[in-house]
């Protein structure tokens, strides 16, 4: 009996995806752990095996498709007792099940337009054509109810003008425009993407770049934002890393700023619980360890793969974690439990030379910290002279919904002293 395959939901948010590749092909045999597709989230690149034994019958989702809803069939597995013969007559035919690609659509002119011979018009007879193509016409003469469009429906757009005849406009042209155009003709309007003058490209969004402008814009549009800053002495954690990082060579232990930054933002969280929550509309979750979502640029885009209990955890350990983390997160290898959840998240830019940011809080977490490079700059000592000092910008996002500003600057001012004298983080 034919078993359906289906689009696994690789997450417990997961809803759609894409069918990056086929792993295997038509008439292949398949045995229960064999890998058969890789499945793109929209964070991560992951294999996806059969559980089933069998011969691969019919592929009916084409690698490369995008938004394939969960529980949707991909492919049909014939049983070990079937034959195989069908599969190679299924095989030659035309593979209409898997959806054309939505370039197609945008860039093929639609088959009713190609044999016209005049432009074709919207509802009440007005000449569909892009705003640029309509400009550039009025400018140089040229009557636009007579050149033929080859964009989409017979839209006329800037290309189409090239060789046009020109002279007066034709008088008959305004008259046939309504005096308003009709609700359901707007879309038409709108200017495309291949009317723009300037020489580009169209670049098409990948699944993890629609999620993070969605989750962002949401964070903006939902979440009041407090932003406190301080700024920072660095001295002491530097001295501190060079002497641990001397230690710890012969074990293959190299502690970064970050590292120890994680660790400080961990144990703030810990002494200050107030900021180590979540709001929940009429609820709000109370946090009882500190996971930092860590934010890792790779290609496309950003992930935040967790450290979890890093206020617990040794520094070396967190260092450990993190490159094995970021190697993964690189290379499309984390799992989804590794990089959804986290309370808080820790955003540092020093390393690119930015002085100071203000981070955009990651939902449903309730704060971020975004930290600048650490700079040379002059600093009063506590016997008030002046000295050079490296001080370092960080700056606090918080949601006001969860936390007030006395709380959010009660952690900032915990994780200054951390920073500032951190023997406590090796306590």
């Amino acid at each position: 009996m034919p078993i359906d395959i289906k689009m696994p939901a690789l997450s417990p948010t997961m809803e759609a995806g894409t069918l990056a590749k086929w792993l295997v092909k038509e008439g292949d045999s398949v045995s229960s752990g064999d890998l058969l597709a890789e499945i793109e989230t929209d964070k991560a690149t992951m294999e996806f095996e059969a559980v089933d034994e069998g011969v691969i019958e019919k592929i009916l989702i084409a690698a490369g498709t995008e938004n394939v809803k969960v529980g949707t069939v991909i492919a049909v597995i014939a049983g070990e007792d079937e034959a195989a013969a069908p599969v190679k007559a299924e095989a030659a035919k035309p593979a209409a099940a898997a959806p054309a690609p939505a370039v197609e659509k945008v860039v093929a002119p639609a088959p009713a337009a190609a044999p016209a011979k005049a432009p074709v018009a919207a509802e009440g007879g007005r000449v569909k054509a892009s705003p640029l193509a309509r400009r550039l016409a009025s400018a140089q003469g040229i009557d636009i109810a007579q050149v033929q469009g080859s964009g989409p429906a017979g839209r006329i757009v800037k290309a189409d003008l090239a060789g046009a005849p020109t002279g007066v406009v034709s008088a008959a042209a305004p008259a046939a425009v309504p005096k308003a155009a009709p609700a359901a003709a707007a879309p038409a309007a709108a200017a495309s993407p291949t009317d723009y003058p300037t020489p580009h490209a169209l670049v098409k969004l990948s699944g993890m770049r629609k999620t993070i402008a969605r989750r962002l814009t949401e964070s903006k549009q939902t979440v009041p934002h407090i932003y406190l800053t301080r700024h920072i002495r660095l001295d002491a954690l530097l001295k501190l890393r060079a002497e641990l990082n001397d230690a710890l060579g012969s074990r293959g232990v190299k502690l970064s700023v970050n590292d120890m930054l994680i660790k400080a933002l961990g144990l703030s969280l810990m002494q200050v619980p107030e900021c180590n929550v979540q709001y929940q509309g009429d609820n709000m979750l109370q946090f009882s360890r500190a996971d930092i979502s860590v934010a890792v640029s790779i290609p496309g885009g950003l992930i935040t793969p967790i450290v979890t209990d890093a206020g617990d955890k040794s520094m070396a350990a967190i260092s450990a974690e993190m490159k094995d983390l970021a190697d993964r997160a690189k290379a499309g290898k984390l799992q989804p439990n590794e990089y959804q959840g986290g309370t808080a998240s820790l955003s540092n830019m020093g390393m690119m030379g930015i002085s100071e940011f203000d981070a955009v809080i990651n939902p449903p977490q309730a704060m971020i910290l975004a930290v600048g490079a650490g700079e040379r700059r002059p600093w009063v000592m506590p016997d008030d002279t002046v000295a050079p000092a490296t001080v370092m910008s960080a700056t606090g996002s918080f949601d006001h919904r969860a936390i007030d500003g006395a709380d959010g600057a009660r952690l900032m001012a915990v994780l200054t002293e951390l920073i500032e004298k951190p023997l406590s983080l090796v306590a």
